[in-house]
């Protein structure tokens, strides 16, 4: 994330290494990401892409099924010139970390490669697999000496969220990881902070000098993030089922939303600075005890109902889903973060499947006027004061506050000052990984999560997996609370905020 876009250059030559390269996310995704960023002139001048999958292929097939997928997934019109620029070096290779001797294979083919495109040795390592996958390949990288780097040349892994499953699993990952690897070299990616809005949060706070001095627990009620979607689960039953709404959203998604509206302003900005101030504001959340972790979570699964005039299943009759099934499908939490900017300010968290409406957003509730002056006035209430940052479908930044309204009498209104970045920047549609890829051909790591910041988060949410999986063994996670598909979500969702006297902010 370069700070100034005018030093935007092309990135060193490299060979992009590709692992999962037959799999949907580099079809739908990854690949054009790649097109977008040669349509934008923001490729390496010298550029090959090598798939690696366990099936065979040949690199005249590999290339084919490659443009196909541009064809039907691009955000862009195509241009013969830009696809050829992306093409023009792909190759294939079999290779499975269980295969003796196919990494020695693959490391002669990229070695061949290097010297016919001239990449200088520099090489990105694409994990586009499994999580189950992400060890046993970098082991086999290290044994085959594919990502020892030299002063000429950088090797670089990319990882994608899930960073583990608890605690537990994601030191061994981290453990694992930097056993081959060292920090620097590992980018674990998030997809969410390819999101502009979600950049640009670190932008509103301090480059301007209006937000940051209000930004504190003198000024701030609360704070609300929602990331709601209206798909159901539909054929993932089986990973679903195993994995729930905590594990796939928050520890990652919710978190990284959390920690850029809480940290502290970095020292500089550079990737260093900033990671460590999000791991800090990780590290502050507060530890509950097993008591208060239910008393300040609320987690539940939807009925049947219907979400945008499609009919929804009871997520407990998905295909691959225990009739008995106690995964949640929607979770609300209420976080503390122990810091003296955010002390007695509660965060609130929400985020489910088969909602009303998608929508994710960041809510800063400022506090209240002093209603004094208005005693013995028509006024009977103030409008509630919100920022609020939208982050999907619509990125936009609102604020809400209180103007008079037209006539002689004394009448206060609600109004919205709404900014859109549509009317004032002519984006391009993305994929929304165009810079992650672009940063770590830069080397630039600032949106990419360090191993502390992993555990931290990982840490913060569990006591509440700890607090869960106790209820389950004793009733059977009897307090798995349910809504019907095509809500807001469960009513206990709302009493969990209500009983500190706020009101989530509505979905439709």
């Amino acid at each position: 994330m370069n700070a100034d876009p005018a030093e935007q250059a092309h990135p060193d030559p490299c060979c992009f290494v590709i692992f999962g390269a037959s799999g949907d996310l580099t079809r739908r995704l990854l690949l054009p990401a790649l097109y977008n960023l040669a349509a934008s002139d923001l490729m390496p001048e010298r550029f090959a892409l090598v798939g690696v999958a366990r099936g065979e292929d040949t690199d005249d097939s590999f290339r084919a099924r490659l443009e196909e997928a541009l064809r039907e997934f691009s955000t862009r019109p195509l241009t013969r010139k830009t696809v050829a620029r992306i093409l023009k070096n792909v190759s294939y290779v079999q290779a499975d970390p269980e295969q003796e001797g196919s990494f020695e294979r693959l490391k002669a083919h990229i070695e061949k490669v290097e010297t016919d495109v001239g990449t200088g040795g520099n090489r990105i390592f694409y994990l586009a697999t499994p999580p189950s996958g992400f060890a046993p390949i970098v082991t086999a990288l290290g044994q085959a000496g594919l990502v020892k780097q030299s002063r000429d040349a950088w090797r670089r892994v990319i990882v994608e969220k899930p960073f583990g499953t608890d605690l537990e699993s994601a030191r061994k990952l981290n453990e694992s990881l930097l056993e081959i690897l060292q920090e620097d070299q590992i980018f674990r990616m998030d997809h969410y902070l390819g999101k502009e809005t979600v950049q640009n949060i670190m932008i509103l706070r301090f480059a301007n000098g209006l937000f940051e001095p209000l930004w504190n627990r003198n000024h701030i009620d609360h704070v609300q993030i929602t990331v709601a979607e209206t798909v159901d689960v539909g054929r993932r039953g089986k990973f679903y089922d195993a994995t729930g709404a905590l594990r796939d959203m928050v520890p990652n998604h919710m978190f990284q939303l959390l920690s850029l509206v809480a940290m502290e302003a970095p020292a500089r900005f550079d990737a260093p600075a900033v990671r460590a101030a999000k791991a800090e504001v990780l590290q502050a959340i507060s530890q509950y005890t097993p008591a208060e972790a239910m008393k300040n979570s609320v987690r539940a699964a939807y009925e049947g109902g219907v979400v945008r005039g499609q009919k929804v299943t009871a997520y407990r009759e998905t295909p691959d889903v225990l009739a008995d099934s106690a995964t949640e499908t929607y979770v609300a939490l209420k976080l503390m973060v122990d810091t003296w900017r955010w002390a007695g300010v509660p965060f609130y968290l929400r985020t489910g499947k088969a909602l009303g409406a998608r929508k994710s957003e960041v809510a800063i509730k400022f506090k209240e006027a002093p209603f004094s002056m208005f005693r013995n006035t028509p006024v009977d209430r103030l409008a509630q004061n919100f920022l609020v940052l939208g982050i999907q479908p619509d990125e936009t930044i609102k604020l809400h506050f209180n103007a008079k309204a037209p006539g002689p009498e004394l009448e206060i209104g609600g109004v919205d000052m709404t900014f859109r970045y549509d009317d004032f920047f002519d984006a391009a549609p993305t994929t929304g990984y165009e810079t992650l890829i672009y940063d770590c051909m830069a080397g630039d790591g600032m949106l990419f999560q360090r191993a502390d910041a992993v555990e931290a988060g990982w840490a913060a949410v569990e006591p509440f997996q700890k607090a869960w999986a106790k209820a389950n063994d004793r009733d059977g996670g009897k307090d798995l609370a349910t809504y019907p598909a095509g809500t807001d979500g469960p009513e206990e969702a709302d009493k969990l905020i209500s009983r500190d006297g706020r009101a989530w902010r509505p979905l439709l």
